[in-house]
């Protein structure tokens, strides 16, 4: 099953937030048009801005504000995706150049800021103090996640521990706040968003960990993306942590200098290692059971084809190959 036939339900609803998207996008400076058009319309999953309108819809949501709010969460995401990008230094996204690469650090970085700015005034626009409140802690946890992840780049002593933390909240919580804007939307009590925030924080777990399998795994002609652009960036993501704790001495010394020194150089032998030890079936399983626990948090959500979108999402996710 696609991503697209596990969203026909909310098919409507997605071109509908692609229609606030590009009115919001509106500015009078010509640069931002250029800059922040392109980023949202290089392609991508849009799968967080989904999640807020298959939460919203199946916790009985009907009118539009799931919409704003998918659109919403889209910009914010994007915002920190300029930024990543600068901050990465990296030349490429979804198999075209990124925003810095075009149009320089600068243009990138500050389009990324009128993005989170933009998100806000539309949040405003609610008049709902909870949405703020989730935003608010949401986009701090992510610079604090991204914080986090500088600080570990070239770390090869970095643990699954703070690994897991990393992706908690430069992912997973972005991931939970847009289900819980569903639930929001919803006028659900506090008890039915935190169960849909939960569902959103465990299948954003999963959806990280294999991102950072597919850096190891994939084919770069289907994911868009090279193999060992995290290696090359020092990132210690869970297959070379569990490729270390597992490998020889010889093994793990090859993992540490690659971390410490970005040798993409080494690929090949890395890769070969992360096959060798098992670090790819263990990044999976552990994926899988994190998306278990998602769908096991929709328990009292009503039957309907929304739930059974976002369980079917969880599924899709673990067998992803982009």
């Amino acid at each position: 099953m696609t991503l697209k036939d596990i969203l026909a339900p909310i098919a409507g609803d997605m071109q509908r937030v692609d229609d606030v998207i590009r009115a919001r996008l509106s500015s009078e400076v010509v640069l931002i048009n250029e800059i922040a058009g392109y980023i949202v319309n290089a392609g991508g999953k849009r799968l967080r801005p989904a999640l807020v309108l298959l939460a919203g819809r199946a916790l009985g949501s009907r009118t539009a504000e799931p919409e704003l709010l998918a659109a919403t969460i889209e910009f914010i995401h994007t915002a920190t995706l300029l930024h990543d990008d600068v901050v990465d230094e990296s030349g490429l996204r979804r198999g075209l150049k990124t925003a810095n690469a075009v149009w320089g650090n600068a243009g990138a970085v500050l389009s990324g800021d009128f993005l989170y700015s933009r998100a806000f005034q539309m949040m405003v626009d609610t008049g709902r103090m909870g949405i703020m409140k989730v935003m608010a802690d949401t986009t701090n946890a992510i610079a604090e996640g991204e914080v986090l992840q500088l600080m570990n780049a070239g770390d090869p002593e970095v643990t699954e521990e703070r690994y897991l933390r990393v992706i908690e909240l430069k992912t997973a919580r972005l991931f939970e706040a847009a289900c819980r804007l569903g639930g929001i939307a919803a006028d659900q009590p506090q008890a039915v968003q935190d169960a849909i925030g939960l569902y959103g924080h465990k299948l954003g777990m999963a959806f990280q960990m294999v991102d950072d399998l597919l850096d190891y795994i994939a084919d770069p002609s289907v994911s868009g993306k090279n193999l060992g652009t995290d290696l090359a960036e020092g990132k210690p993501t869970l297959p070379l942590i569990h490729a270390m704790r597992q490998g020889t001495p010889a093994q793990a010394t090859l993992i540490r200098e690659a971390i410490e020194r970005g040798q993409v150089e080494k690929l090949q032998e890395v890769l070969e290692t992360v096959e060798s030890t098992g670090a790819v079936p263990y990044t999976r399983a552990l994926a899988e059971r994190y998306s278990r626990e998602a769908v096991s948090a929709l328990s009292e959500v009503p039957d309907s084809p929304y739930k059974k979108a976002l369980v079917e999402l969880a599924g899709y996710n673990t067998s992803r190959v982009s």
